[in-house]
């Protein structure tokens, strides 16, 4: 079993990764040569198997083996006192140097066939685009918690033998729950509107060509079908178990029921904060909450641990979120104000499920109809204020301000106020964000954290959407 290596003041101590390395990587490959070659060893029973198709599926299976190889040999990774050095590469060499002092976040994946040989993928990021962090596949499950514990030490400015600091359960995702918030989705509506065309075409078929028209039906009902059932078992298999902590370093999440996942959002890298309700989860009172987190998908693009948006609650009640709300970000709820009556005129659909507000530290802003979202930014985060008018706009004196974090959605719009007032929140917020930038500034020198400036700091000049 790998060893972590201790703090160094001399030439990093260089560490392999674990020996089954090759066979985790090239697993998916031997698992299809493994499929093939049973489906074959049946057929041939009957005397009509193809052994080119088991030979280009066992050749297939040997290169991923032999790859996963030659990456092991050329990977080294080591821990001094200051930085993690990881080098790989065969014809390009790519050696980085990773200061502890700049880590996000450290978290620790189990692929399947990884849990299997008990063995995990530990992936650092580092403040900047996501090619600046790296990540160690596999290591023994031990040794990844352990590297794990030392780096977030080491970040912290602790002895790099100091424990992880343990979590304090915050919230669990019931399974039956998990299972039922995903079956009540708009695939489920697209499942029953093929159902009524299987029916419809079985009713209106002429006499002369029935096994057509029903055949038609039934396939698109069975393609619909299956579409259904994958989407709803890749929700479940992801979500399964989840559960949220709260420690020093962070929010942890912890989730998975074949490949597990095991990750840490830093509060001070939240962007925004976003309550979604489906029509059909609002009237059970449930929703979901996410977070926007600051970053690129980068090089780690298809993983669930990469990506900017990250579900802090995958369902639960509206009661539970709030209680996340505020437990974990340090945000408080607030009243939030219509648009002025007039913009019923502009959006009838949507008027009465328009809503915004501001507190002085964050901005909040709420619509849809089927889909309800309501979204917070702290002023804090924000990149920039935007004014915007449309020629619609225009005729009924409306305008909206748009309230922009880093993110792919990170936003939040104060949409179809009057002019006036409009023009007095886009100068209102820019003074706003900059305090609170400055508010947490400050509080960062003095060693709290930048996330309590959500919930404290001095009173904000008055403004027209500010809550009580």
């Amino acid at each position: 079993m790998n060893a972590v290596a201790a703090p160094l003041h001399g030439p990093p101590s260089w560490q392999k990764l674990h020996p089954l390395t090759p066979v985790v990587g090239g697993g998916r490959l031997l698992l299809v040569f493994a499929v093939v070659a049973a489906e074959q060893a049946t057929i041939r029973q009957g005397g009509s198997g193809d052994l080119a198709l088991v030979i280009a599926a066992g050749a297939l299976a040997l290169i991923g083996v032999v790859l996963g190889a030659v990456r092991y040999l050329v990977t080294r990774w080591a821990l001094d006192g200051s930085t993690l050095h990881i080098e790989t590469g065969l014809f390009r060499r790519d050696a980085r140097k990773l200061p502890l002092a700049r880590i996000q976040a450290v978290d620790v994946l189990k692929p399947f066939l990884a849990r299997a040989f008990g063995l995990a993928e530990l992936r650092v990021r580092l403040a900047g685009s996501a090619r600046s962090g790296g990540r160690l596949a596999y290591l023994a499950e031990p040794v990844a918690w352990d590297l794990r514990a030392r780096l977030l030490a080491g970040h912290h400015g602790l002895d790099q033998s100091t424990p992880q600091p343990a979590e304090r359960p915050i919230a669990a995702v019931p399974t039956g729950q998990l299972v039922a918030s995903s079956v009540l989705t708009g695939a489920t509506a697209l499942v029953l509107t093929c159902l009524a065309l299987v029916i419809v075409l079985f009713a209106a078929a002429s006499s002369s060509s029935p096994a057509a028209s029903s055949t038609v039906g039934a396939g698109t009902f069975l393609l619909a079908l299956i579409g259904f059932a994958r989407a709803t078992w890749r929700r479940v298999a992801a979500q399964y178990g989840f559960t949220v902590g709260l420690a020093p370093d962070g929010i942890r999440l912890q989730h998975g029921l074949l490949s597990t996942v095991s990750e840490t959002v830093p509060v001070a890298r939240v962007q925004a904060v976003r309550k979604v309700e489906p029509l059909v989860w609002r009237m059970l009172g449930w929703c979901s909450l996410e977070v926007d987190v600051a970053g690129s998908p980068g090089e780690e693009q298809g993983t669930r641990s990469s990506r900017v948006t990250k579900a802090l609650l995958p369902v639960g009640r509206s009661e539970m979120a709030d209680r996340l709300f505020s437990d974990l970000l340090g945000l408080r709820q607030f009243p939030l104000q219509p648009p002025p009556r007039r913009a019923a005129w502009k959006s009838p659909l949507l008027y009465h499920f328009l809503s915004a507000g501001s507190d002085g530290r964050v901005v909040a802003s709420a619509s849809g109809r089927l889909r309800k979202v309501t979204t917070w930014v702290p002023l804090e985060k924000v990149q920039s204020v935007r004014w915007v008018q449309g020629p619609l706009q225009r005729a009924f004196h409306l305008a909206t301000v748009h309230v922009d974090a880093a993110g792919r959605r990170a936003r939040a719009e104060i949409r179809d106020r009057a002019v006036g007032e409009a023009d007095f929140l886009f100068q209102q917020l820019v003074l706003d964000s900059r305090g609170a930038r400055r508010a947490a500034s400050w509080l960062e020198r003095r060693g709290a954290s930048p996330s309590t400036t959500l919930a404290t700091g001095q009173p904000a000049p008055p403004s027209p959407l500010r809550g009580a």
